[in-house]
């Protein structure tokens, strides 16, 4: 199986304590969001966990760690933008340490297993076409050769994140103009020699040198596992999302990174209660099992495609 940590929250950031014990512990439990009550036992064996896909803005508390996982295979996926603390309200300083720690980690890692992630591409205020093509150069210059991969989205309003971006009076490009703007990106990007991906976009960007991304990358965690995997698309998310199957171990609101464009959190305060009920011993990402709840356990399967050769 592939497990995803998380698309809901920052593990590493947050919880890398917790998900160190969890793999030592062999299992997991995760909450049904439509259902709290629900809770299913996820088994951590080396045996069935094929990758781990790690989504996170501040990998930091991982660092020193990363040989603990000497018997699994991951990559991660660095969200590393322009935003200031009025938008990414408590993530630090990207000039004063978190170019370095993408550098760090993709030493440890590998440029392969580090993806940088520019998104979402918010229109707001300061942040103009320009603003974001001078900062995406900047952090392109600081990660060439650290990355071969950049991933680029365009904000999308949901209702989570409704009215924070009414407040920002964010603001939409024609299609030309993104185009044209995805052009310069994939321009600055490629001098340096990094690729750009889009994330569940709708619009075609392939003449601009920008592919269809898949954040649970087939291509790639074959590359990683060093054999094809059985998986399907992931059934769960949109349509035009491109990830395969995988076993999501987050929750959402528990996030602490307070962004103003996120579709996690229902409220920074909502996530800033449930990461105080946080118990790194707890089998459970927040909180305690209570009475009342059902566990149940996942069969959990390897994808590996192994075939005996005659």
């Amino acid at each position: 199986m592939i497990i995803s940590a998380s698309r809901r929250t920052d593990i590493p950031n947050y919880y890398s304590e917790w998900f160190f014990n969890r793999i030592k512990e062999g299992f997991l439990y995760v909450q049904n969001p439509m259902n709290p009550r629900q809770i299913s036992k996820i088994g951590l064996s080396p045996e069935v966990v094929d990758c781990i896909v790690f989504w996170t803005k501040n990998p930091e508390p991982m660092l020193e760690r990363l040989d603990e996982l000497w018997e699994y295979k991951y990559y991660f996926q660095f969200t590393l933008t322009g935003y200031g603390k009025d938008i990414e309200c408590n993530i630090p300083h990207k000039r004063d340490k978190m170019l370095d720690i993408f550098r760090k980690l993709s030493e440890k890692a590998g440029n392969k297993n580090v993806i940088w992630r520019y998104d979402p591409i918010l229109f707001a205020g300061a942040y103009t076409e320009e603003y974001h093509l001078r900062a995406f150069e900047q952090i392109a210059e600081a990660l060439s050769g650290y990355t071969r991969k950049c991933v680029i989205s365009f904000a999308d309003i949901y209702i989570k994140n409704k009215k924070q971006m009414e407040k920002l009076r964010a603001y939409e490009l024609s299609e030309p103009e993104l185009i044209e703007f995805s052009e310069r990106i994939a321009g600055i990007a490629k001098a340096k020699g990094i690729t750009v991906s889009s994330c569940a976009e709708t619009i075609d960007l392939s003449g601009c040198g920008i592919e269809h991304n898949c954040c649970i990358d087939r291509k790639l965690i074959e590359e990683i596992v060093g054999c094809p995997i059985k998986v399907q698309k992931d059934k769960n998310q949109r349509a035009v999302c491109g990830c395969v199957e995988s076993v999501e171990i987050g929750a959402y609101n528990t996030c602490p990174n307070g962004c103003k464009y996120c579709y996690a959190n229902s409220s920074l305060e909502t996530a800033a209660k449930n990461f105080k009920s946080h118990d790194p011993h707890s089998p459970l990402l927040c909180g305690q099992v209570r009475p009342g709840d059902k566990v149940t356990e996942r069969k959990m399967e390897s994808v590996k495609d192994i075939r005996e050769k005659n």
